[in-house]
């Protein structure tokens, strides 16, 4: 039975990211739920091998989105 509440539930969303260094050269590749710790890290949309060691293209980084509290919208509102 549990198998199959687990087959349904929810799984925790990975998000890739890749570690660059002083020069925006990628040096390693992470997948996980949340930001990893420490400088360097960005969010890219996929991992591609052939990026190691070579400068990270401007199209593979995901686009940060603002996220305002909800709080502030409904005092705003």
């Amino acid at each position: 039975m549990r198998y199959l509440i687990s087959l349904f539930a929810p799984r925790p969303l990975h998000r890739c990211f890749a570690l660059l260094d002083r020069n925006g050269h990628c040096q390693a590749f992470k997948q996980c739920s949340l930001q990893p710790m420490g400088d360097g890290w960005v969010e890219i949309e996929e991992v591609r091998l052939n990026w190691l060691h070579k400068p990270l293209p401007a199209s593979a980084r995901v686009e940060q989105k603002q996220h305002r509290p909800r709080v502030r919208q409904l005092l705003t509102t």
